[in-house]
């Protein structure tokens, strides 16, 4: 079901089966100049998003006809389209749960649609902004392929995995704090006792750190992490 404007701005679908909800954003979006549409359900979503080729797509957790984290996988597993996840749900549980199928935002209802508008703009410049490729020393990230390898070793990451990585490629040498990782990667402060960097930076180590070749990944006690050759 299509609902919005001129497609001359960019591309969102809106993936919500409460009609309310996604009534009230469809034409908030298509104030602002985005063409917008609609599907009540996760199947209709996917295709739908197969169909449209959406510059970004705003998708609730609970749907009928296939789950939302479901939906997500599926998206994921096949584009690189930014994906804000949008639910009740509260919990930080069901955050992890949403972003690490591959959501790069989350949005708690009832939200503020002046800040569900900021983080959609956030996400369209951090997406056009992509390289296509990008190498630290043997290390090669290929955004367009979603290939990594070092040396000639491919290197097989999660979803997560390759956000983070991702990012540490994108600010090669430059010292990252810790929160500055977790609202870049996870868009969600996780608060200072949270350990989820230091477990993806362990999962990230195991796959792109071989015996005999040098170091990448650095830990920058008190402050962050550093991508750089040693």
């Amino acid at each position: 079901m299509s609902d919005g404007t001129t497609p001359a701005g960019p591309k969102i679908l809106i993936i919500e089966d409460d009609r309310e909800i996604s009534g009230i954003m469809a034409m908030e979006l298509g104030f602002e100049g985005y063409a917008v549409s609609v599907e009540a359900d996760g199947f209709a979503g996917l295709a739908a998003a197969a169909r449209l080729g959406p510059d970004l797509v705003i998708l609730d957790c609970m749907l009928p006809g296939l789950d939302g984290v479901e939906v997500c996988q599926r998206l994921r597993s096949v584009s690189d389209v930014p994906i804000v996840m949008l639910t009740a749900r509260g919990r930080v549980a069901d955050r992890v749960r949403g972003l690490d199928s591959g959501a790069d935002d989350y949005v708690v209802k009832p939200f503020d649609l002046e800040e569900l508008l900021a983080r959609i703009r956030a996400q369209l410049r951090k997406h056009t902004a992509k390289p296509v490729a990008m190498k630290v020393g043997d290390l090669e990230m290929d955004q367009v392929a979603r290939e990594v390898r070092r040396g000639s070793m491919p290197i097989h990451l999660s979803v997560k995995e390759w956000d983070l990585l991702a990012f540490l490629m994108r600010n090669t040498r430059q010292v990252l704090s810790r929160e500055r990782i977790l609202q870049e990667v996870w868009n969600y402060d996780f608060g200072g006792d949270s350990n989820i960097l230091d477990v993806y930076v362990r999962y990230l180590r195991q796959k792109i750190e071989a015996p005999g070749k040098p170091k990448l990944l650095h830990t920058v006690r008190g402050v962050g992490y550093v991508l750089r050759e040693e």
